[in-house]
């Protein structure tokens, strides 16, 4: 399909039932372009919250997390960092950098809450920790503990965390990139720290390549949706991300595609890959709005700028979701 606006919206339905949704296996339909974005337009690992007065919060990977704020969900303004003194508890993890990964923003009990990841390009050196914050504006946010960390001698790997609360409000934090893949821990919701040491494994690359992580799981009807990226990410207009989803009726798992593969061996379904000038889409954030459900990732264009993309999301007869 041709770049589309939100208001031709049933036009673009219209046109995505016609496409049937694939497998990471077959070949590509042609996708939308993102919706209109304008303003402060780049991001790397977007997250994003829905305010209490009905605004945008975003936060995304940056010197001391990068925050951007919309009223709209189309002009975007740079809104600081959320640590403008510096995050010391995470330099042993990032090499003495400000540089701080993959945030995961949303809000509960009357207050922001972000998860986010500190380590370096390849390693498994990592850690993930919590901060909150009553507003979610810059240098508000409190550091609140480390929720988990992993060492060179780790299968996993403690990066890009997403918090889901199930059907009966337990929260769970999904996180992991390469490696033995995407692993689900317990959180105390009173805390927001990690309950337990269970660890379960929810879904893994097989075969030649172990490229996946991203993870973040919405619940849709009777079903948690795992949305993950596959491939290579932050390599400019090189990069080969791309969106890929599963679903479970239990939150631990096991998530299966739509052709019936589980995703700890290998399944996923596209929902999202590269075309025209949209490079690598992927490290996909999921928000419930007003208008529906919205997708909101990162893409580079073709000077390899990382950009931020927002599409919308619609499930077809058999409830798998497509954006538009």
């Amino acid at each position: 399909m041709k770049t589309i606006e939100w208001g031709g919206a049933l036009v673009a339905i219209l046109l995505a039932f016609t496409i049937l949704p694939v497998n990471s296996a077959t070949a590509a339909p042609p996708y939308p372009g993102p919706g209109v974005v304008t303003g402060s337009t780049t991001a790397h690992d977007p997250s994003v919250v829905k305010t209490p007065t009905g605004g945008y919060l975003l936060a995304a990977t940056g010197n001391n997390i990068s925050l951007k704020t919309s009223t709209d969900r189309t002009a975007w303004r740079n809104a600081g960092v959320a640590f403008p003194g510096g995050a010391s508890w995470t330099l042993s993890y990032t090499g003495g950098s400000a540089t701080l990964w993959a945030p995961d923003i949303s809000y509960r009990n009357g207050r922001y809450y972000m998860y986010y990841s500190a380590s370096t390009f390849g390693s498994r050196n990592s850690a993930i920790f919590l901060a909150t914050s009553p507003t979610g504006a810059s240098g508000t946010w409190t550091h609140q503990g480390t929720i988990i960390s992993t060492t060179s001698s780790s299968t996993y790997n403690a990066i890009d965390p997403n918090l889901i609360v199930d059907g009966s409000g337990a929260w769970w934090l999904s996180f992991g990139s390469f490696w033995t893949g995407i692993k689900l821990i317990s959180l105390n919701s009173t805390t927001g720290l990690r309950s337990g040491t269970t660890l379960h494994s929810i879904a893994q690359r097989t075969g030649g390549s172990t490229a996946i992580e991203a993870p973040f799981i919405v619940k849709r009807g009777a079903y948690y949706y795992l949305w993950v990226s596959f491939d290579t990410c932050c390599q400019g207009a090189s990069s080969t991300y791309r969106i890929m989803v599963g679903r479970s009726t239990s939150i631990t798992g096991p998530y299966a595609d739509r052709n019936g593969t589980v995703m700890t061996s290998g399944g996923g379904t596209q929902v999202l890959a590269g075309h025209d000038s949209i490079h690598g889409p992927g490290h996909q954030a999921v928000i419930a709005d007003v208008d529906g459900d919205i997708l909101f990732y990162h893409y580079y264009d073709n000077a390899g700028t990382a950009r931020l993309g927002i599409n919308k999301i619609a499930y077809d007869a058999s409830a798998w979701p497509f954006v538009y």
